[in-house]
């Protein structure tokens, strides 16, 4: 009876505690809106002031949505919006998340779009600007048939904005040595890569490929596990660490949506065609395990093992949107725990996001001084590097567009890992991660039964890594001495 009467109470107090969070929450984020709504306009007079050009947002529609680039955006009936991008031999197609225009039934976002729409159907005319040609008529539609087979389907074009943006650093943005390195000609075209060499570079039997997660960098990799592996494995292995692109030391164009394919062409571009790899492993955390599922994809024959850490895959129900389901389990909308606050933050808030990156990012190295000074110089800060040296533009598209926007990919990502490609899979997943719950790494495991799945009690997102480098380092080791083992 005590047992069932202190159950009871446990359940009250729960339920309690879930309404505290939903009741505060609806207040709190309501807030947030209005002040999300204010900052839009205060944003847009800044960027008039500082760089002489009215800037869009996604508060208005996918018609103005970052239509400061040379793309257009084109949406299929029934289907994602899509970006077409142009060069002088081909023509892409990039889906975008539609998260970054639609991210809820909010009054604000609402009267936004309504004061952002009534301003453009004012504004009729065409300007033009020497090759640029700027277009405000969004009653304009021109309809294009593509067929496919016998199927006919009808493409819509909503926006030709075409004007394309310096490479310069924003007036929001840092644009201190470290953060516009990639600025020179030598680094402008590929990401910043790490690589420790074995000291025989003949020696080097195999090529390992990290990836790191949202809001880090490759220093994630090269402060922890780089100087923990065995001397055995330093001469055996190539290990390469990449800055995806937007972080770090790598390039952060103004001009890009941050989209799939061009996270993969830099990697491609940066790695796999500048080191040659034929046969690599890779090692991913978080983010970065959607562009290794991707890239295993891809290269399907290249891969020897694939380490996932804390893997964001949701199964999506049948009929829902996956990029609306997947951002609402990340950012839920809750103020507690702090984590979920802080990833609703980011996801929902694009100008609180920018202004977060203008108060933190901008002033990293101060940040940086601080915490040594603090600390007595007692602190390795390789992570707040990580945590702050990128741009607004780069971590809001690849938030919506990787994380977000391939919550409908990745089923069929490790279907094809499934029944294609032959590499051992295995997962590692902290049992107090409050930011990717351990379900997802199960819900992999369902669809690739050959998974195996280790979960770490007592550590979380970040010290799944930090902290406990020295034994992930001979975990590794171990999973691509066996995969070699097994190729052979």
């Amino acid at each position: 009876i005590q047992i069932k009467t202190i159950s009871s109470s446990s359940h009250h107090i729960m339920a309690i505690a879930r309404w505290l969070n939903q009741t505060v929450g609806l207040f709190v984020f309501f807030l947030l809106d209005i002040l999300d709504f204010l900052l839009c306009f205060t944003y847009k007079t800044l960027d008039f002031f500082f760089e002489s050009e009215w800037k869009p947002c996604y508060c208005s529609s996918p018609l103005e949505a970052q239509a400061k680039t040379r793309k257009i955006i084109v949406s299929e009936r029934g289907e994602y919006s899509k970006v077409v991008s142009m060069t002088r031999t081909k023509i892409h197609f990039d889906e975008i998340s539609d998260t970054l225009y639609s991210r809820g039934p909010s009054l604000l976002m609402r009267l936004s779009k309504l004061v952002s729409s009534v301003k453009c159907f004012n504004y009729k005319g065409v300007i033009m600007r020497g090759s640029v040609v700027e277009s405000c008529d969004h009653n304009y539609e021109s309809k294009k048939k593509i067929s496919s087979g016998n199927k006919k389907r009808l493409m819509t074009l909503n926006s030709t904005v075409v004007e394309k943006s310096p490479t310069t650093p924003r007036w929001s943005d840092c644009n201190c040595s470290f953060c516009t390195s990639w600025l020179s000609p030598s680094n402008k075209d590929s990401l910043f890569v790490k690589v420790q060499q074995p000291k025989d570079n003949k020696k080097a039997r195999d090529n390992v490929l990290f990836i790191h997660g949202f809001l880090s960098s490759s220093s994630f990799w090269t402060e922890t596990l780089f100087p923990n592996f065995s001397d055995s494995a330093k001469s055996n292995y190539r290990l390469i660490a990449v800055d995806l692109l937007g972080y770090g030391r790598s390039p952060k164009p103004n001009d890009s949506l941050y989209t799939l394919r061009e996270h993969l062409e830099m990697i491609e571009k940066s790695v796999i065609a500048q080191y040659k790899l034929k046969k690599f492993h890779i090692v991913a955390h978080s983010l970065g395990c959607v562009l290794a599922l991707a890239l295993t994809v891809k290269h399907p024959g290249a891969i020897k093992s694939l380490t996932l850490l804390a893997p964001p895959f949701y199964k999506v129900p049948k009929g829902v949107n996956p990029a609306q389901y997947v951002m609402r389990k990340v950012a839920p909308k809750n103020i507690w725990p702090p984590m979920q606050f802080g990833a609703s933050l980011i996801s929902w808030y694009e100008h609180l996001g920018r202004t977060v990156c203008l108060v933190l990012c901008k002033s990293h190295r101060l940040v940086d001084s601080l915490t040594r000074l603090f600390t007595l110089n007692r602190m390795r800060t390789y992570l707040i590097e990580g945590f702050l040296c990128h741009i607004h533009n780069g971590s809001w598209h690849t938030l919506h567009n990787i994380i977000f926007g391939s919550g409908g990919k990745l089923e069929s990502y490790l279907d094809h890992v499934r029944d294609h490609v032959d590499c051992d899979v295995t997962i590692f997943h902290g049992g107090k991660d409050e930011v990717i719950p351990v379900e997802c790494s199960y819900s992999v495991k369902t669809k690739v039964p050959r998974a195996t799945v280790h979960v770490i009690p007592d550590k979380d997102h970040i010290t799944i890594v930090v902290g406990r480098q020295k034994d992930f380092a001979r975990e590794l080791e171990l999973i691509w001495q066996r995969s070699t083992t097994t190729n052979k």
